[in-house]
């Protein structure tokens, strides 16, 4: 074989492995240095998961993240661009009404009937502490009222291209709020692009004076690794129905890569907090976090009320 010929024989063949190997079954392109991520490796409980990396708009993980679920207080990331889309005086007094209780859950409240806060703390308290009637008065003084608020959010969900879901009320209260995983990454990137949201969702702890009382009440973020210094969250929300099970998504940085992380239908307390633990760890690893490590909560996370 002549020179030339041998040379280029044996580019090919080594073209040839390099692509086969980025392809391997069950294996994906680590970030940076790290190995070949083994998607086998991560033992997740949540029945629904996806794991994008947001700048290459590639899943590098999923787990039914196409199957239609119910969403629960994710669904309030929603309203929120609603109530930002329109531009609404943030500074402007509203109030909880006799509408905004709930009557199909029973929720508890610590917003009182006819306790009034600027539109901006009612936003504040519906991401963070996921506070259903505040998510509700939201609704109601929208311009047309609740019924114009929620052809909104599914005009909205519409025009990002989440064509498998539909919302039905602005808290999540609801089973008929479903979607699929990724539709929900499509919405936490969306969510991402209004500071108030990324500020809102991951404030750890936040007092409100309520009027006509002037009582001083404080609230703490239903997701407690906002409060964990191993995580940098840009944007986060979590939710639950009995229908939805446990739910959690997120928009965070790991191994120095923006990724999307949508956990739905996940069991037990703790569980939702756990699967993050163990996507992270397998992000920043390549290997299995210990379920043990995976599931312990901090002592402050222990006080955290879960929504």
């Amino acid at each position: 074989m002549k020179p030339t010929l041998t040379i280029v024989f044996a580019a090919v063949i080594s073209l040839a492995g390099a692509a086969s190997a980025a392809t391997a079954p069950g294996t994906t392109a680590a970030f940076g240095p790290q190995p070949l991520l083994d998607g086998s490796k991560l033992k997740l409980s949540s029945a629904n998961v996806l794991v994008l990396d947001a700048g290459a708009g590639k899943a590098i993980y999923a787990k039914g993240a196409d199957s239609v679920t119910p969403i629960a207080s994710v669904t309030k990331l929603m309203t929120a661009m609603v109530v930002l889309d329109a531009a609404l005086p943030l500074d402007e007094t509203i109030s909880i009404g006799m509408e905004d209780l709930d009557m199909l859950k029973g929720s508890h409240s610590r917003l009182r009937l006819g306790t009034e806060l600027p539109r901006r703390e009612m936003l504040r308290l519906a991401l963070m502490s996921s506070e259903n009637r505040a998510a509700s008065s939201l609704s109601r003084h929208y311009p047309g009222g609740s019924e114009a608020f929620v052809a909104a959010m599914n005009a909205k969900a519409r025009s990002l291209g989440m064509a498998r879901t539909h919302f039905s009320d602005p808290t999540g209260l609801s089973s008929e709020n479903v979607a699929t995983a990724n539709d929900l990454a499509r919405m936490v990137q969306a969510a991402a692009d209004y500071p108030a949201i990324r500020e809102f969702t991951t404030t750890p702890s936040h007092y409100v004076e309520v009027q006509p009382t002037g009582q001083l009440l404080g609230f703490n973020n239903t997701n407690a690794l906002v409060k964990n210094g191993t995580w940098d969250i840009q944007v986060s929300k979590t939710g639950f129905i009995r229908e939805a099970g446990k739910c959690l998504v997120m928009l965070t940085t790991i191994a120095s890569r923006q990724v999307v992380i949508v956990l739905l239908d996940s069991y037990g307390r703790l569980t939702r907090i756990g699967d993050a633990n163990r996507v992270k760890h397998w992000l920043e690893t390549g290997e299995a976090l210990p379920a043990t490590a995976a599931v312990k909560p901090t002592a402050k996370a222990k006080r955290v009320k879960s929504t």
